[in-house]
Formats: C-alpha cells, sequence, structure tokens
C-alpha cells in the first residue's frame, strides 16, 4: 500500500487534526463575500512582501521592465520598518474590532455617520501629506524653524491627523457594527496609519532624518508620532491585552514627570516635541523590537503558515501520541513533546496552549489528571516552547539583534537550559502519574508508530532550518529553504500545497502576525523611553548598590523585576522590555553578556507562569474548566526546575556551554541530576515511591547543592541523595507523616 493510502487508511486512529490552527478571536470580525476576499488578499500580500523584500526580490530585476510605482527590493531599513508598521495597523483595524462580539449589540448608525464625519480630516491630513511629499520632491528646503513650514504641519496636518484619530479610537469603543462588517471607525484609523506612514517616509527620505531631537526637526514629525504612537497602542490593546499598554503609558508618563521624581528616578527634562521626533526613530519604535518583527519573525510566522496549510502540525502532535501516548498519564507527556515542538515556532506561550492544548487537556483528564493540573502541565510545557532551539520562539532572533552575538551561538547555548527545563516538567508530570496510579493510553487510542516513523520525513523543513543555520546560511536564507520545504513535503501527502494553498498560508502568515508587530512595536515605545531617558543606566547603579551586599540579592531583585516586566505580555515583547531595563545592570555586575541576557530572558518567559498574572496558565484554565487563580500556581510548581536553571548557569557557565567539552558534558549530567532531585522532593516522589517530609527537604537541598556546579558542592548534593536513599530503603518512614499536628489532643 502507499505511504499516502496508509494516511488515508489510519484516518480513523489519528488522534489530533488542525491543531495548529489560530483560534478566532472574540473581537475578530468573521467576513463574508467581498469583505473576505479584500481582507484575504491584502493579508497575503502583506506576508509575501516581507518575503519578497527580505530575499531581496525585484520585479524589474525578473522582467527587465522598469516600474517606478512598485518598490525594488532590498527597500531602505527605515522605510520598510515604517511599512511593516502601518501594514498591520491597516490589517488590524479592519480585523479586530475594538470591543468583543461575545454580546449580541445593536448596531449604532448614529456613531457610524460621526465616523464619516471623522474620515473627512483623516483624508485631508493624508491629502497634506502627498502635498508635503511633492514639494519636497520640487526642492522646497524643509526644517523644523521656516514658520510658514511650521504652521502648514501643525494646522493643515497635524491637527485633522490628531483629531481624526482620537475621535475615531474613542467612537470605535462605543459603536457596534455586525460581525461580518467593516466598521466605519476603524477604516478612519486605517486611514491615520497611511497618513503617519506616508509622512514618515516623505521626511525620513530627506535630511530631516539627522535632525530628529533638535530644533531642526519639522514638528509634523512629533504630531505624526504621536498619531502612531496612539495607534499602536490601541492596536496592542485590542490584540493584546490593556497589560502591555498600561505598561507603556507609565513609561510615557515617566518622561514627563521623571524630573520631579526624587533619587535614581529623577530625569531629565525633555519637551514632549524633541522626544516624538524620536520615538518614532531607531531608538524606539523603529529600534530592535520591530527590526526583529520585521525580518526574523514574520519569516518564521510565514514558516508556521507552510507548516499548517501543508498539516505538518499535525503530524507533529500525532507523532508525539505514537511515542508518548502509553506510558503512564501518557497526554501529559505529549503535551511536553508536542508543545515543546509547536511552542518553539508559535512564539506565544498562551496561543501555544490554545492549539495544542484543546486536545491534550480533555485527555490529561481523561487519565485521572485533575482538571488544575491537566491545565498547568499544558501552560508550563508551552512555556517550555519559548525557550527550545533552534526558535525560541523568536527570542533567539532578538537576542541576537540587541547583542550582537551571533544568532548559532545563542541557539547552541540554549540546549542544555532547555533539555534541563522539558526533562524537570518530564519528571514532575511522571512523579504526579505514578503517585495516582495513572495508566497510559491504549494501543487502539494512539497512532500506529511504525506508520508514523514511516512519514518521519515531514520533520525535513525543521531539520533543514537547523542545517541551514549551523551551515552558515543567514537565518533569512535558512527560513526561507525550511519553509520552501515545508511546501515541497507537502506534495507527498493528502494535503499538497498548490498555487491556491500558497496563497492561503500567506494569507494565514499575515493575519496570524498582526499580534506580534503590534506587540513588538508597543514594546519599542518602552525601549525607546529607555534609551532617551537614561533610566536603564540609574536601574543598573541601583543594581551595583545592591550587589555590594550581596551579588546573589542583586540577581533575585533582577529576577523578581524581569517576571513583573513580563507579566501579561507575549514572550518577545516581555524580552525587549526586560533586557532594556535589567540585563545592562547585570553586565555591569561583571556577568557575561550573554547570560546577563539568557537569565533575563528566562524570567520574562517565565511570567506565563508566575502568578498572579499567568497569562499561559490562564489560557489553560479556560480549556479545562479549573480556577485560572490554581491553575497558574500548579503551572509554578510544575516549571518550578526553571526559576532555578538561571541560576545554575550564572554559577556554571558551561551550561551555556562556556568551557571544554568535559566541563559542559559534566554540568550537563549534574545539572540533570540536580533537577530529578528537585523534582522528585517538591512531587514526594522518590525512586519507585513516596517519601516522608524529611526526605523532601533533603532532596530539594540537595538539588540546590548541585547549583553551583564545583566538585565539593556536586559531592554534598550526591551525598544527601544517597542519604535519602539509604533512609527510605532501610527505614521505610510512613510517608503520611507531616507537621499537621491538628489531630493531637
Amino acid at each position: 500500500m502507499s505511504d499516502r493510502a496508509d494516511q488515508v487508511a489510519d484516518e480513523d486512529v489519528v488522534v489530533a487534526q488542525d491543531v495548529d490552527e489560530e483560534p478566532i478571536e472574540a473581537n475578530r470580525r468573521l467576513f463574508e463575500g467581498w469583505r473576505l476576499t479584500t481582507i484575504s488578499v491584502f493579508a497575503g500580500l502583506y506576508a509575501f512582501f516581507h518575503m519578497a523584500a527580505l530575499n531581496g526580490l525585484s520585479i524589474e530585476r525578473w522582467t527587465g521592465i522598469e516600474l517606478p510605482l512598485l518598490p525594488s527590493f532590498p527597500m531602505e531599513t527605515w522605510n520598510f520598518r515604517i511599512v511593516h508598521v502601518a501594514g498591520a495597523l491597516i490589517i488590524g483595524f479592519l480585523l479586530f474590532a475594538a470591543s468583543s462580539f461575545v454580546r449580541e449589540r445593536r448596531e449604532t448608525p448614529a456613531l457610524e455617520r460621526v465616523a464619516m464625519v471623522l474620515l473627512i480630516p483623516a483624508l485631508f491630513s493624508l491629502g497634506v501629506a502627498i502635498w508635503f511629499a511633492m514639494q519636497i520632491a520640487g526642492g522646497t528646503m524643509w526644517n523644523g524653524i521656516d514658520e510658514t513650514i511650521r504652521f502648514r504641519e501643525i494646522w493643515l496636518f497635524g491637527a485633522p491627523l490628531w483629531f481624526a484619530t482620537v475621535g475615531g479610537i474613542v467612537v470605535g469603543w462605543f459603536s457596534s457594527r455586525h460581525r461580518a462588517g467593516f466598521a466605519m471607525p476603524d477604516i478612519v484609523l486605517s486611514v491615520c496609519a497611511v497618513t503617519v506612514a506616508a509622512y514618515l517616509i516623505t521626511i525620513y527620505g530627506t535630511l530631516m532624518r539627522n535632525s530628529t531631537g533638535t530644533p531642526f526637526a519639522p514638528i509634523g514629525i512629533s504630531m505624526a508620532a504621536v498619531a502612531g504612537t496612539v495607534l499602536i497602542m490601541e492596536m496592542t490593546r485590542r490584540v493584546a491585552g490593556l497589560a502591555l499598554v498600561v505598561i507603556s503609558v507609565v513609561f510615557l508618563a515617566y518622561v514627563f514627570i521623571g524630573p520631579t521624581l526624587p533619587g535614581f528616578l529623577n530625569a531629565p527634562a525633555v519637551t514632549w516635541e524633541r522626544f516624538f521626533s524620536q520615538v518614532y526613530t531607531d531608538a524606539g519604535i523603529l529600534g530592535p523590537t520591530t527590526a526583529v518583527s520585521s525580518t526574523y519573525i514574520i519569516l518564521f510566522i510565514i514558516f508556521a503558515a507552510f507548516l499548517q496549510a501543508s498539516k505538518v502540525g499535525d503530524y507533529f502532535v500525532n507523532f508525539a501520541f505514537a511515542v508518548a501516548g502509553r506510558s503512564r498519564g501518557g497526554p501529559a507527556k505529549v503535551a511536553i513533546f508536542a508543545s515543546g515542538l509547536m511552542g518553539m515556532i508559535n512564539g506565544t506561550s498562551a496561543g501555544n496552549v490554545v492549539a495544542t492544548g484543546s486536545l491534550t487537556i480533555p485527555l490529561m483528564k481523561k487519565v485521572g489528571y485533575k482538571k488544575q493540573t491537566a491545565g498547568a502541565v499544558e501552560a508550563a510545557a508551552s512555556t517550555g516552547g519559548q525557550i527550545m532551539p533552534p526558535i525560541m520562539g523568536a527570542g533567539a532572533f532578538i537576542m541576537a539583534e540587541i547583542t550582537g552575538i551571533p544568532y548559532t551561538d545563542i541557539a547552541l547555548a540554549a540546549v542544555i537550559p532547555a533539555l534541563l527545563y522539558f526533562v524537570s516538567v518530564y519528571f514532575m508530570v511522571d512523579f504526579e502519574a505514578a503517585k495516582l496510579g495513572m495508566r497510559g493510553m491504549s494501543k487502539d487510542e494512539i497512532p500506529n508508530i511504525v506508520k508514523m516513523a514511516k512519514r518521519v520525513y515531514l520533520f525535513l523543513p525543521i531539520v533543514m532550518l537547523i542545517v541551514a543555520l549551523f551551515m552558515g546560511y543567514s537565518v533569512i536564507r535558512a527560513g526561507t529553504l525550511a519553509t520552501i520545504a515545508a511546501a515541497v513535503v507537502s506534495w507527498v501527502t493528502p494535503y499538497p500545497m498548490g498555487l491556491r494553498k500558497t496563497g492561503q498560508a500567506f494569507e494565514i502568515a499575515g493575519i496570524m502576525s498582526i499580534q506580534i508587530i503590534a506587540v513588538c512595536a508597543c514594546a519599542g515605545i518602552i525601549v525607546g523611553v529607555i534609551s532617551l531617558t537614561g533610566v536603564g543606566a540609574r536601574f543598573s547603579s541601583l543594581l551595583l548598590g545592591i550587589a555590594d551586599t550581596s551579588q546573589l540579592l542583586a540577581l533575585f531583585f533582577a529576577m523578581c523585576i524581569a517576571i513583573l516586566l513580563g507579566m501579561g505580555m507575549p514572550t518577545t515583547a516581555a524580552y525587549a522590555v526586560a533586557a532594556s531595563v535589567v540585563a545592562p545592570g547585570l553586565v555591569q555586575l561583571g556577568i557575561p553578556l550573554l547570560t546577563a541576557h539568557f537569565f533575563v530572558f528566562y524570567f520574562a518567559v517565565l511570567s506565563a507562569i508566575t502568578p498572579p498574572v499567568a497569562l499561559a496558565s490562564y489560557a489553560a484554565a479556560g480549556i479545562s474548566g479549573a480556577n485560572p487563580m490554581a491553575t497558574s500556581v500548579t503551572s509554578f510548581k510544575i516549571g518550578i526546575a526553571a526559576f532555578i536553571v538561571p541560576f545554575m548557569f550564572f554559577y556554571n557557565g558551561a551550561l551555556l556551554m562556556d568551557g571544554t567539552w568535559a566541563q559542559v558534558i559534566r554540568a550537563g549530567i549534574t545539572a540533570t541530576i540536580g533537577v530529578f532531585l528537585l523534582s522528585a522532593g517538591v512531587q514526594g516522589w522518590f525512586l519507585g515511591g513516596r517519601t516522608v517530609w524529611f526526605n523532601r527537604v533533603l532532596l530539594i537541598l540537595a538539588a540546590l547543592f548541585m547549583i553551583e556546579g564545583g566538585w565539593s558542592t556536586d559531592l554534598i548534593g550526591v551525598a544527601l541523595a544517597a542519604a535519602v536513599y539509604l533512609v527510605q530503603r532501610f527505614l521505610r518512614p510512613d510517608p503520611s507523616m507531616t507537621f499537621d499536628v491538628r489531630g493531637a489532643d
């Protein structure tokens, strides 16, 4: 029987189907007819534009025909990033409403008419921006000193733009329209996004780029930047919630109240014109976060969309079921394997929970896990996907951009810490299953391992990505080759990708990218505040002061700040913000650059399972039906080793591949033993049986002694573990012994 026939014949035992399809958000519009065609084509062209630009394609080069109205690739960097953000805003405003469609509401035609009135100043400011471009192209000298130019920029361009932007947002909050139609307030905001982009591309195309932050900068730059900043924050609110927006507002407020604050928080006074003329440059919104989202992130979103369109994602999960489904607590181990594979590509812990958790969480409950434990396992596993090389949820690329360290060095350094995390989660769920006497899934409930093995070639896109990266290809070239491989591999499956499916994949990518682009742009606002006010340097001084008392205390303080800054945010934004605030201080403490950034990155990622704001845990609780807070506490417990691992590689750089192979191997072995002991102590299960409370304490102490990485501490840890074994093997204390004395009279 052919391979394709095998696949069709086995449809009755396939466990996973469409696991990587994006969930439909509560405020997402569901278009039909010409509206659906319009948004689909626009989203597909937006994603394809990035693929073309990143690979330096040129229609003129292909055809030999000059097309002056089309962009020639590669585009100028700032212009490319401006178009990148503007395109996401346009698609985002048309696709995501200002409020949820969960409750049926009456339409508000009066507010729609108000929005139609707001369209007039929006279009007027766009026309003025085009007029400015024509004047500049005609040789008019443009600067911020000429009073005539200043008057035109304030009253003909800036004021109408502000009025339309603020009015469109406010009217959008209160207006309502059926889910299948465009809303006029959102069309107004889309026009405003085009206006901001058109003006900035025009001005930054002249010498005015060098004048930002000086009196020579046209005030229109500041006014466009204000409108652009507000649009980005509103888009972020719609697609990622209020957490990042609130933090952005706090940082923006700091710019202007900083001069009145005492101590290390005191900041130099700055006018709004000077600040905003710089924030929409590579010092802020167009800086590292947007640089990464416009290149590596969107490229791997396209890769993920091709995997989704070719159904390779389903195979990943089915393969995980075939390999791990029959072991005790099988679905939990499947969640670890599958979520690690999917999560590294997904780029958001909560999104990965929804994608794979809708399948694994009900199955975990079926084999005996409590609701909150089932949700917590999926949350912890999905969060771990963000630290899994080679993609690391795009975190590796942001780290490379910020630090200047080659991507391959970062991906290689991430291997042992990621393995430690997943090994720890595996031990936690295995010990939990052992305590509860769980069984695995039956042979009839899972895909056939032999037939799954026959299709192992479906891993080829991931393998090609890794091989290309370590052969020295650029990330963009390697990602492009992997994307092409995903399409080619689909031709030997029942879901071959032709022209239509390829177009659908680009459409999926364009829509999937909106959230992460908005989040990265919003994080750029915070990065801009930090860089332009110098608050990061003052925070570094604070860390240095704490380190004079205790370096460990300084690290603990840095951990808390990284977690707090990351709460409620996707991984990329959480790391970008924490890296700007915390990492420079750690470097000044004498910590190696890579170690400092890995330390910050891990805790920014772990904010997704850290109470009280644990996005991944809350998403899992929504699927499992458990209490969100109880789920977040349990996921924190399951992922506890991850809170120890960053301290491990601080004390022992060999865990980040910094040392000889002998040192790296010894560090990996002792650290694995350490996380095993930690898991045993937390779960109260050691070498095949329950263990008494004082043995659990000794096991946790033994694990902590293995952190430092020295021979003496390792020997102490091994000796404590041996003592626990001897006590459990020969003295056999009653595991029911506890500290609780309420039963005593």
